[in-house]
């Protein structure tokens, strides 16, 4: 959402710390956030310990706002992954902006609406895939939210954070990596991963 409006309406910029949380999973939703510089991630963390990553966010890029829209609690933790500067704008005040801009509000109906099929796409994957498919539609998904379409582009994240994202063990995406480089599916110069 353009940063002026949200400002004109009351938002606040808000500084948070390299691992401070911006909120927890089951906490009241009560705010709509936006990265302005930096970036954050949403993860679930299960009782071993274990951390699934629900998405990364950076600057431009809101999250956490599909509670706000049906009066449930935050269903994971937003944590700043770097120090990062995030916008945020009471949940009355956010809804206010929706019904005043109709624009607005379609924008945001069409990104829930990728959100979800994004979600569903993951869940397909992480049930019927083996485990290069499911690094393979990661990789794929990452591409294209980044609007790359030619070329190679370097996958930003650790071996353990792709581990957490596909619902993988460290060492099988390091197998899997291996074997996929054989393929030509993916390149690693420097122990670094393009697709």
């Amino acid at each position: 959402m353009d940063v002026d409006l949200l400002i004109s309406w009351g938002a606040t910029y808000k500084k948070y710390s390299k691992g401070e949380f911006v909120f927890y999973e089951g906490d009241e939703a009560l705010f709509y956030f936006q990265v302005d510089q930096g970036q954050i991630k949403m993860t679930n963390i299960n009782d071993m310990g274990r951390e699934y990553v629900q998405g990364n966010f950076t600057a431009g890029q809101s999250f956490g706002e599909p509670p706000l829209f049906i009066n449930e609690r935050y269903p994971a933790s937003a944590m700043a992954v770097e120090d990062t500067t995030v916008l945020r704008i009471r949940k009355e005040t956010f809804l206010n902006i929706l019904d005043e801009y109709p624009n607005i509000q379609k924008t945001f109906l069409a990104l829930l609406a990728r959100k979800v099929y994004s979600k569903a796409s993951t869940a397909k994957a992480v049930m019927n895939h083996t485990p290069e498919e499911r690094l393979l539609s990661f990789l794929d998904d990452y591409k294209k939210k980044h609007h790359t379409t030619g070329g190679k582009i370097e996958i930003p994240f650790t071996r353990q954070e792709i581990a957490n994202f596909t619902g993988l063990r460290v060492e099988t995406v390091i197998r899997t990596l291996s074997v996929m480089r054989t393929k030509k599916q993916v390149e690693i110069i420097n122990r670094k991963l393009y697709i």
